[in-house]
C-alpha cells in the first residue's frame, strides 16, 4: 500500500516545540518523555470553556487551529490512548464512591477533541475519530485517503497523544509524548497549489532510506522545507518540498 498527499498547511505542538519557529530550531529527536506540565494557551477560545480541557484537548485543537482550514472542513482525529488520564480518574471515584463529575464523564470518550473542535469552530462536517495502537498515525492516513478518494475536497487530519499515566507505563513503549500533529491534506493529483507531497508506504520504497525517525524530526523537515525519508510507526514516510 502506497499513500500520496498534497500538504497544504500544517500544526504541531509539544511542551518543548511550542511555534514554528522552534520546530524550525529543532536539533534532535527525543529520547525520553518530556516532564513538562506546560499547556497550550488556546487564546482564541473563551478561558471559560477551555479551562473545562484536559491538556491533549488542548494539544490537539491547538494543531487543528493552526492548519487554517477552510470552513466546515471534514476531519479526522487519532489518538491511541485518548482521554485516558481522565477515565482512570473517574474509575478512582468509583472505586472510592465518591460522584462523579458529569463534566469529566462527557469529555472521558477517545472523540472528545473531535466533538469540541465541532463546537468551537462551528464546524457541522462529519469528523471521525480512529485509535489503532502503535500505528494510530498511518491508520489515520489510510482513513485520510480513502475519503479523499470518495470525496477530493481537502480534509483535517490531526493526531495526538499524551502520556499515559504510570499505572499504564508498563504497557506502553512510546518515549516522544506529548505531541500534538495537524496535517490539512489534499489529494495528489489535485489542482491545489500545494509545495509539499507527503507518503507513507507498508513497505520500503526503492533506494528510500529505512532509518527510523520521530515524529518531532518529521515536523522539523515539514517546518524547514528539508526532503525526509524514514521508517516511522512501522511505515515508510517520504516528504518531498517542490519550488
Amino acid at each position: 500500500m502506497h499513500l500520496t498527499f498534497q500538504l497544504l498547511s500544517w500544526g504541531a505542538w509539544s511542551p518543548d516545540f511550542q511555534t514554528i519557529e522552534s520546530w524550525q530550531h529543532w536539533q534532535q529527536p527525543n529520547t525520553s518523555v518530556s516532564a513538562s506540565q506546560a499547556t497550550p494557551a488556546l487564546s482564541h477560545i473563551p478561558a471559560m470553556q477551555r479551562r473545562r480541557f484536559s491538556r491533549l484537548t488542548k494539544m490537539m485543537l491547538t494543531a487543528a487551529h493552526e492548519c487554517q482550514v477552510a470552513s466546515h472542513t471534514r476531519s479526522i482525529f487519532s489518538s491511541r490512548h485518548g482521554e485516558l488520564t481522565r477515565t482512570l480518574g473517574l474509575l478512582k471515584d468509583i472505586t472510592e464512591q465518591q460522584p462523579l463529575s458529569p463534566m469529566a464523564f462527557s469529555q472521558s470518550v477517545h472523540n472528545t477533541a473531535s466533538g469540541i473542535f465541532g463546537i468551537v469552530t462551528h464546524n457541522t462536517a462529519a469528523s471521525t475519530s480512529i485509535a489503532a495502537g502503535e500505528q494510530t498515525l498511518p491508520q489515520a492516513l489510510i482513513e485520510a485517503y480513502a475519503q479523499l478518494a470518495q470525496d477530493p475536497s481537502p480534509l483535517l487530519m490531526v493526531f495526538g497523544d499524551d502520556p499515559v499515566p504510570p499505572v499504564y507505563s508498563e504497557f506502553t513503549h512510546e518515549v516522544e509524548l506529548p505531541i500534538a500533529l495537524g496535517l490539512y491534506l489534499a489529494p495528489a493529483n489535485s489542482d491545489v497549489n500545494a509545495r509539499v507531497t507527503l507518503s507513507v508506504s507498508d513497505h520500503p520504497i526503492s533506494g528510500q532510506n529505512l532509518d527510523n525517525i520521530s515524529f518531532s524530526q518529521l515536523i522539523h523537515h515539514i517546518a524547514t522545507g528539508k526532503n525526509i525519508q524514514g521508517c516511522l510507526c512501522h511505515w515508510y514516510w517520504s516528504v518531498e518540498h517542490h519550488d
